[in-house]
């Protein structure tokens, strides 16, 4: 009863830790998506800010126009490969985070595991000791017997010397 209480408590406990685990996983979650918005708004805001200073500059300096394009392509370029860099972290973060996943999967199983062969274990031990209780029982048995046998014995052997011990 007390064992069955403690894992009770125990698998409590284990349960507890799992959803805090669970809930911290998630928080994770939300602040990863959080930040890649902002992320993503702040190129979002400087590639407006490019686009607005190029215009400007275009309509001031024709002069320029060469060169401004030739930065424009660059500057889009960057931004492009800023871009397919930050998607590749991204899918690098989802990666990670599947295989946090994976792993948290993989140590539930084996937790359960433990779990189940401890209660194999735990069925084992008991079937062993009502066992060697049987057989402890059985041989304070035989011994009782074994003890009534002897006593019974040498009672009638008594009983035939004070009959020999008359008949003289």
């Amino acid at each position: 009863m007390e064992r069955d209480q403690q894992r009770i408590a125990e698998q409590e406990l284990r349960d507890k830790e799992r959803a805090q685990l669970l809930k911290n996983i998630e928080e994770m979650k939300k602040e990863d998506e959080r930040q890649a918005k902002e992320k993503k708004q702040r190129v979002n805001k400087l590639m407006e800010q490019v686009a607005a200073s190029n215009k400007e500059s275009l309509a001031q300096k024709e002069l320029k126009v060469i060169q401004e394009k030739k930065l424009e392509a660059e500057i889009v370029e960057y931004n492009r490969q800023k871009i397919l860099r930050e998607e590749e972290a991204l899918l690098e973060e989802k990666r990670k985070q599947e295989e946090k996943e994976k792993e948290i999967q993989r140590l539930r199983e084996l937790q359960e595991k433990a779990n189940d062969r401890q209660a194999e274990i735990d069925a084992l031990k008991a079937k062993r000791a009502y066992e060697e209780g049987e057989r402890i029982a059985r041989e304070r048995d035989r011994q009782e017997v074994e003890k009534r046998r002897k006593i019974a014995q040498e009672l009638e052997v008594a009983r035939q010397k004070q009959f020999k011990y008359k008949e003289q």
